[in-house]
């Protein structure tokens, strides 16, 4: 099976993607991961984030690498391990700028399918439903309230010992569902046939045994109508 798992961020897509490919022994893809990977590199090389070509190049030219189970997945840029360094203010910022060209979005979706061409995987990120894989087995689209939302983000900011405020997660959170919903190539969107979750007065663990109940439910069905 494909499981397509979307949402805004602060959604807790990359925690339950982890969450229900351990559970179902499946590959995890963080589709996040390789779109901070390709702003990293054109941060690196000084590539203006304002030159869509330019970074399409970045994106065209770096090799990207998700290797390892889902509770220690590592990201690679060029032979290098980037996996700390993609977690930075700094680059989470540029990612969401890289993110919106075009151009960009069709190299990695291309590298996106052929990664989970075979199935048994698990996909998060914001088109995966829609656009990666639109056929995908079961699709989620979990949400929450804005202020949930940037009050999980900060959390974890303040865990990595980031100096932010809450007002300034809330307003990147903000800006950054704007830019999401409104770019014109695969912006942000509920996937037909999506089951939609809004985790705002739910524990992870709650909405993690909701989906595994839905998929379950699904693969039974699959398994049933191949007999």
């Amino acid at each position: 099976m494909i499981i397509a798992i979307d949402g805004p961020s602060g959604a807790g897509k990359s925690t339950l993607g982890r969450m229900i490919a351990r559970e179902m022994g499946y590959l995890y893809i963080d589709t996040g991961s390789m779109y901070r990977a390709v702003a990293l590199a054109a941060l690196e090389s000084n590539t203006s984030l304002n030159d869509a070509e330019a970074v399409a190049a970045v994106a065209e030219s770096a090799d990207i690498k998700l290797e390892g189970d889902p509770d220690s997945l590592r990201v690679s840029l060029n032979g290098r391990d980037i996996s700390e360094e993609i977690r930075t203010e700094e680059v989470a910022h540029a990612s969401s700028v890289v993110s919106a060209i075009p151009q960009v979005r069709r190299t990695l979706v291309e590298r996106q399918r052929r990664m989970g061409a075979h199935g048994r995987v698990v996909l998060d990120g914001r088109d995966i439903g829609t656009v990666v894989f639109p056929n995908a087995d079961v699709k989620f689209f979990l949400t929450a309230q804005p202020q949930e939302r940037a009050s999980r983000r900060y959390k974890e900011d303040r865990l990595r010992e980031r100096d932010v405020t809450f007002e300034e997660t809330l307003t990147d959170i903000t800006a950054r569902d704007e830019r999401d919903s409104t770019r014109e190539d695969s912006p942000l969107a509920i996937a037909d046939n999506a089951v939609v979750i809004d985790s705002t007065d739910l524990s992870i663990e709650e909405v993690a045994e909701r989906m595994i109940t839905v998929i379950r439910e699904r693969q039974a069905n699959k398994e049933t109508s191949t007999i």
